[in-house]
């Protein structure tokens, strides 16, 4: 060996290896520390399967503002999956099927076609109804304040919310003695909602007049037939087809002189006398709620389902003049929004 070479004793040399190789395997440890923790953040961007009977609408922007308000922000920890059915009730097994096949973590959808959508796509993923049908009724829940299933939420069902339909009718038409039903016989939400009206009617001292239509194209034959019968007023009830076919439910009732009242809000806006319901943007933003909860671990079958506690109320003014009504100022102080 060179005169100037340096040689470490064989014990230095030996401890030196093990701390390069300690080193190593630490490094290493935290490299692969660092590819699982960047793993479980890809892993923590859920997925939520949203479908509606309707195009995207307002009660949509709604539910995914509430949802960043929570803290999900698109992109960062959470996907919304998106589908509408643009008003084909037809197609919603379609488009819960596919979300269900895509593997989200819960599904988020309204209206009785949309739930039994969902019911018929999957018992186990987690659903919520943005508003719906009465799940115990249907047998789909053990109870209101304990589900017991896959399937929570909000539920349309509200008491006295018939009454108080008729009794807005009465209160414009204080003469008031016949009432028609327009009713889809095919939509079981539709029946407890007639028995309660019928209840209703009685304590008011009201006439009832049935009418059933299931298709689009049965609503003129229904209402010549309440011009035949001289009813004086119409209760449309909720369902997902009369909502896609408001506007013409509404021009058929002011073209035979029909003061008309509905659920929703939008039957107002789209022509009718008088929308009274639940507040559609409140239900949005509280369905968000709800999926906040079943992300964070929540199980649905322990989430309470609810009913409505804010309700919109709409009159069209111009409707009312186009019918020979007069209005009080007194009623409409009462509503929520007034259409001139």
């Amino acid at each position: 060996m060179s005169k100037n070479a340096y040689s470490l004793p064989e014990d230095k040399r030996f401890s030196g290896a093990m701390k390069r190789r300690g080193f190593i395997t630490l490094a290493g440890g935290a490299l692969a520390w660092a590819t699982a923790a960047r793993a479980q953040q890809v892993k923590r961007v859920s997925r939520i399967g949203l479908f509606l009977p309707p195009p995207r609408n307002s009660e949509v922007d709604a539910f995914l503002v509430a949802l960043r308000g929570l803290g999900w922000v698109e992109g960062e920890n959470v996907h919304v999956e998106y589908r509408d059915a643009d008003g084909d009730d037809n197609r919603l097994p379609a488009l819960a099927a596919e979300l269900v096949a895509l593997g989200v973590d819960v599904l988020v959808t309204a209206t009785f076609p949309g739930v039994l959508a969902a019911h018929r796509a999957t018992t186990t993923i987690p659903t919520v109804m943005i508003v719906g049908p009465d799940l115990v009724t249907l047998g789909l829940a053990a109870s209101m304040a304990h589900p017991g299933g896959n399937i929570t939420g909000q539920t349309i069902i509200a008491p006295d919310v018939t009454g108080k339909r008729l009794e807005l009718l009465r209160e414009v038409v204080p003469s008031l003695n016949r009432v028609a039903i327009l009713w889809n016989p095919d939509n079981p939400v539709s029946v407890p909602e007639l028995k309660e009206t019928e209840a209703a009617a009685r304590l008011l001292g009201l006439q009832l007049q049935s009418f059933g239509v299931n298709n689009p194209d049965g609503f003129r034959s229904a209402f010549a037939s309440m011009t035949k019968e001289r009813a004086e007023a119409l209760v449309v009830f909720s369902d997902a087809m009369f909502f896609g076919e408001r506007k013409q439910i509404a021009d058929l009732a002011t073209r035979n002189r029909l003061p008309a009242i509905s659920w929703t809000s939008e039957f107002a806006k789209s022509g009718g006398l008088m929308g009274y319901g639940p507040d559609a943007l409140a239900i949005s933003r509280r369905a968000a709620t709800y999926v906040d909860k079943i992300l964070k671990g929540a199980t649905p079958g322990d989430l309470p389902i609810e009913q409505p506690t804010k309700f919109d109320f709409v009159v069209n003014l111009k409707t009312a003049r186009t019918l020979g009504l007069t209005i009080p100022q007194s009623f409409l102080l009462r509503a929520s929004d007034v259409i001139q």
